[in-house]
């Protein structure tokens, strides 16, 4: 794909992959869509080990690779290392930003999210994305699919994220809202339900409340991404 690489881009996009070859194609594809990104973001796709073709599908745009461990703390902060611009944003490979993203960005915000619209259509996404909008605004807490974004200074005074396997994106938010509270961009990242088709909503949600309330109580995070990923064992 034709394109070019901004000399001082104001922001950075890094996006975490490991076999994301299903996804990565159309996330890419909606950021290279984007005039303002075109000319303002670099995207740095942080690589783990793929065995699919992910490389080959993020060689055709005009981003950044960076390899390395597998782990999406890991990943990110790698990636965040390499990365020039001035906020970072963390998205995940079956992510679609919002159009307009240049007007939406507040450059005064140290950082926040977007809210949430999961992809599928049956009417029970909307329930799950509207319970999930409605925590993070009171918690201040949001999910990595949620798209978090962060000022350079903060993101490095925080320490990037924390290197355990789950949970990553619940411990930097905690760290960052002592500092400030988030800014929510009202437009909504749109953010695959596959997990939720997949596996069944109810088990799901109930999974995912468990796990949270888990860390929340001290569980060893390498457990619960056990739990959560038991095909990686």
């Amino acid at each position: 794909m034709a394109g070019h690489l901004p000399d001082r881009p104001r922001l950075s996009i890094v996006i975490p992959v490991l076999n994301e070859a299903d996804c990565l194609a159309r996330t890419l594809e909606s950021i290279y869509a984007d005039p303002w990104l075109r000319e303002h973001a670099e995207v740095l796709v942080s690589d783990g080990g793929s065995e699919d073709a992910s490389l080959e599908i993020a060689a055709r745009y005009p981003c950044r690779i960076v390899g390395g461990a597998a782990g999406r703390a890991l990943q990110m902060n790698a990636a965040s290392d390499k990365a020039r611009g001035d906020r970072l944003l963390f998205l995940h490979a079956d992510s679609h930003l919002p159009a307009d993203l240049g007007t939406l960005l507040n450059d005064a915000a140290e950082w926040g999210f977007f809210r949430l619209r999961l992809s599928g259509d049956n009417g029970v996404f909307r329930v799950i994305e509207t319970a999930i909008n409605l925590r993070t605004r009171l918690t201040g807490i949001a999910g990595g699919d949620q798209g978090l974004f962060f000022e350079r200074r903060l993101f490095d005074k925080l320490g990037g994220f924390a290197n355990i396997p789950l949970m990553e994106d619940i411990a930097i938010c905690k760290l960052a809202r002592r500092h400030a509270a988030p800014h929510i961009v009202s437009a909504r990242i749109t953010s695959s339900s596959r997990r939720w088709q997949q596996h069944g909503v109810i088990r799901t949600v109930l999974l995912m409340w468990w796990l949270r309330f888990a860390y929340w109580l001290g569980a060893d995070p390498r457990r619960l991404h056990r739990i959560y990923y038991p095909q990686r064992g």
